[in-house]
């Protein structure tokens, strides 16, 4: 099992950019595919972003492609969503997520591990 905890979240305005972080519990992170989610006020929740459990391989949704880039650091349980050129379309609950495959899946269906999610407001 894993457990994971989001933070870096936060109100910011329109261009500015934001790194959330993802701690994650347990001995094993290092061979989960490790996603980020987004869960924008009354919609979905939202593929964002997605990494293997390696690090080499990485996915992202269109809408955040050259403006969000994920990373993992295995040494230290972490997972990271660097945001920039936000834009107020960004705002959401952002929530990190585990899945056992390890390959970083785009599909919601895939993770078994969910944080509780760090609310990101951006102003216009």
């Amino acid at each position: 099992q894993v457990q994971l905890v989001e933070s870096g979240g936060g109100l910011v305005q329109a261009g500015d950019s934001l790194r959330l972080s993802c701690a994650a519990s347990g001995r094993t992170f290092n061979t989960y595919g490790m996603g980020w989610f987004r869960q924008p006020p009354g919609k979905e929740r939202e593929f964002v972003a997605a990494i293997g459990y390696t690090g080499l391989t990485t996915r992202y949704a269109d809408s955040v492609k050259g403006r969000f880039t994920i990373s993992r650091d295995n040494a230290k349980n972490t997972l990271y969503l660097q945001m920039n050129s936000l834009k107020p379309d960004d705002t959401a609950v952002y929530y990190c997520a585990a899945e056992s495959y390890g390959v970083g899946s785009a599909q919601k269906s895939s993770y078994g591990y969910w944080g509780q999610g760090t609310q990101v407001t951006v102003s216009s």
